[in-house]
């Protein structure tokens, strides 16, 4: 989820949650928003497309090396027979 969407996402939720309190003024909205997006910031999130994007590079990246294992296990059994 683009961190953009998200703020819209938690200001839309805020602006549910307040509109019964009476009326909010536009500063508070904005200060609101800046708190939400300065936490925000402060996160470490990726979108999910690249989070599937690493995962299946990462899936790879694992099948390659449980080849590569097996290749070298099968190697390691024939030198230990040829000695």
């Amino acid at each position: 989820m683009n961190p953009n969407d998200l703020l819209n996402q938690i200001q839309s939720q805020l602006d549910k949650t307040l509109s019964g309190a009476g009326s909010i003024t536009d500063e508070v909205h904005q200060l609101v928003r800046v708190s939400v997006t300065k936490a925000l910031s402060g996160l470490d999130i990726v979108s999910r497309e690249e989070f599937d994007a690493q995962q299946a590079v990462l899936k790879r990246s694992r099948e390659k090396i449980d080849l590569l294992e097996k290749q070298l296990s099968q190697i390691e059994e024939l030198i230990k027979r040829k000695s």
